[in-house]
């Protein structure tokens, strides 16, 4: 696969685009155009608004994302969350001192282990000391752009606490401009907890948060970028692993369903999904080989072979916990789990480096 992928790089910074049109197919009635196959042929992958070369440019950034041996940086944490981060540590949240910090990770050793990474909007307009805007200098290394496009989180009434993600309204203009500043892919996150004894995740919390996952990638796909889809299972709660199991592969599958109908184009997606885990507060333990097992089993029974890869988020966990569970899922994995399986973390990689900041005065 890594020959295959070389052979496109040369072309990988230029995705062509073309414009959609409806199909000759469309009748009008009244006002309405109803599409004579639209229903039918639903889950075509996107050959209804997606040419040859915008499917095969899709293709290949979701290849180089899931890169055998290398990971995601998730940098995409909004002014507001780093600021707190280097309160914690003693320093000041400017501007200028996140571009500088963003800066500092995206070092040309950083290449060796990354395969891309996610940008917030702000970060993805800045510049290094050099002048070079950070997609463009990303993209020089060999490392995917990418662009955090939702907006925040909305509380639903009655529903226990459970959340939708906004941003769905603007997204088409944003991802034009996001492409045009040189994100190659795009990742929403949908947050979600389990709560066995209130009944959630409700069947409307998954619907809902499945169908605005499916609406992003579509809209993502049609502006040129690779929508990487994440469905964000809380470790919050007393769940058995078991109840995990049961949830991740009822929301998994939602999602899946809910791409299809789309005519979201599969091969041009990855994967950021949670690690099944027990919650945090469940009494019952379990080795990493039993969690590991979880979670292939999971894929195993829901996860579509045409997306290429999975990149774990690390949900709250631990560095040592989160890495020693993605190293038994790759050491257990089997002829049937054909993804790459790798990582996207933030606080997991960067909390330990902010922790070097103590006592430095602020620098």
């Amino acid at each position: 696969m890594m020959s295959n992928m070389s052979a496109h790089s040369s072309h990988r910074s230029s995705v062509l685009k073309t414009s959609s049109r409806a199909p000759s197919s469309c009748r009008r009635h009244g006002r309405r155009s109803v599409n004579a196959s639209a229903t039918l042929l639903s889950c075509s992958s996107g050959s209804t608004f997606l040419s040859e070369s915008q499917k095969a440019a899709l293709h290949e950034t979701a290849l180089l994302i899931a890169r055998p041996g290398k990971g995601i940086s998730a940098c995409d944490e909004g002014p507001g969350t780093v600021g707190s981060r280097f309160e914690d540590v003693g320093v000041a949240n400017s501007e200028e001192t996140r571009r500088v910090y963003r800066q500092m990770l995206f070092t040309p050793r950083a290449a060796d282990y990354l395969s891309a990474v996610i940008l917030d909007p702000e970060t993805l307009y800045q510049k290094n000391d050099d002048g070079e805007a950070f997609p463009a200098a990303l993209s020089a290394m060999g490392v995917v752009p990418g662009v955090k496009p939702h907006l925040k989180v909305y509380e639903l009434p009655g529903q226990n606490g459970n959340t939708v993600m906004q941003g769905l309204d603007s997204l088409a203009a944003r991802c034009k401009e996001y492409y045009n500043a040189g994100a190659r892919f795009a990742k929403w996150r949908s947050p979600i907890n389990i709560d066995v004894s209130n009944g959630q995740p409700s069947q409307l919390i998954i619907d809902t948060n499945m169908l605005d996952l499916a609406r992003y990638a579509l809209i993502c796909q049609s502006e040129g970028l690779c929508p990487i889809v994440e469905p964000d299972i809380s470790l919050k709660g007393d769940h058995t692993l078991e109840d995990a199991v049961a949830i991740n592969i009822k929301v998994q599958s939602a999602l899946y369903h809910a791409m299809l109908e789309h005519g979201v184009y599969m091969e041009g997606t990855t994967l950021k999904p949670n690690i099944v885990n027990p919650g945090k507060s469940c009494a019952t333990s379990y080795s990493v080989e039993e969690i590991a097992q979880a979670n292939l089993d999971v894929f195993a029974r829901c996860f579509p072979t045409a997306m290429p890869g999975a990149n774990y988020l690390s949900g709250g966990q631990s560095l040592e916990d989160a890495a020693a569970r993605l190293s038994m899922i790759n050491k257990m994995k089997q002829p049937n789990h054909p993804w790459n399986i790798s990582f996207s973390w933030s606080a997991a990689i960067q909390l330990p480096i902010l922790d070097l900041c103590k006592g430095k005065g602020g620098e």
